[in-house]
């Protein structure tokens, strides 16, 4: 079995290939008559054209959602992204803070980091900073964020309490996030479960629906909203890589379901008072 270790390092491995790569290389292409997908990786991302701030060369078809397009962010808030990437929602981000937010990308790949920052540099963009760290434990301050943004990431964390444990350290009371991901209902068969490939690709590292939203409830979050949520659908041609035929037909005929889910929840403006005694305060 995998330790978290092991699994930062494959997701590390695998988004720092990707962070060298084009654009085009990361998305999905068609070969001939009979059309092929690509890395699993890239088969839900959703186009950010019509939002402003979007920057084609920060944009690396990696996301499963739209999160900055529901984030609700105003003009001079600080936003955090978790899992930034080449940088795209922090552009888009900027787009709705105006110059007067503040806006910080985390990452926990270097390659990724150096190519936002590069991104960044090329517009002129002062009032961006990316850091590379943990989402479980950011390199950031309590109570400094307005909103805070992730778009297909939280999957790729081994320790998920730990990272909406830590969204809520840092937001201010009464700030909120739009978190895209995936989410599962039902079981995956072994074979997915078990391939790296599959959980870099954002799909075996994702949990229960159910557990997901417990997450956010066990950790003090209100007004816990779904704001968008699509089927997911994993082409023939890669689930064939680890299921046999009568594997395959099995699964498709299953009610095991992949979704993404864009989810949007508050901090409340006061937390509730600890427990006193043999008598709990409410």
């Amino acid at each position: 079995m995998q330790t978290e270790n092991d699994i930062k390092n494959l997701v590390k491995q695998k988004y720092s290939e990707i962070a060298l790569q084009a654009k085009e290389a990361n998305q999905a292409s068609c070969c001939g008559s009979t059309c092929c997908s690509t890395e699993v990786y890239n088969i839900m991302s959703e186009s950010y054209d019509e939002l402003g701030g979007y920057n084609p060369d920060a944009d690396l078809g990696l996301g499963c959602g739209l999160p900055t397009q529901f984030a609700k962010i105003k003009k001079g808030d600080t936003v955090i992204d978790l899992g930034s990437g080449a940088g795209n929602d922090c552009f888009i981000a900027r787009a709705e803070a105006g110059e007067e937010g503040q806006i910080i990308g985390i990452d926990f790949t270097p390659a990724m980091i150096e190519k936002a920052k590069a991104n960044a540099q090329t517009l002129g963009f002062t009032n961006i900073d990316f850091r590379q760290g943990d989402i479980e434990n950011m390199p950031v301050d309590a109570n400094t964020a307005d909103v805070i943004v992730s778009n297909c990431v939280l999957n790729l964390v081994p320790n998920k309490y730990a990272v909406i444990k830590d969204i809520y350290r840092v937001l201010k009371p009464n700030g909120h996030f739009s978190i895209s991901d995936i989410v599962l209902i039902g079981n995956l068969p072994k074979a997915l479960q078990e391939a790296a490939e599959m959980y870099a690709g954002c799909v075996s590292g994702a949990i229960q629906k159910e557990d997901y939203f417990g997450l956010i409830t066990a950790n003090g979050f209100t007004n816990i909203t779904v704001q968008k949520e699509k089927a997911i659908v994993i082409p023939d041609d890669i689930l064939s890589k680890y299921l046999n035929a009568e594997e395959l037909a099995a699964f498709k005929a299953g009610s095991t379901g992949i979704f993404s889910v864009t989810v949007y929840a508050e901090k409340p403006l006061t937390e509730k008072a600890p427990c006193c005694g043999t008598d709990c305060c409410n």
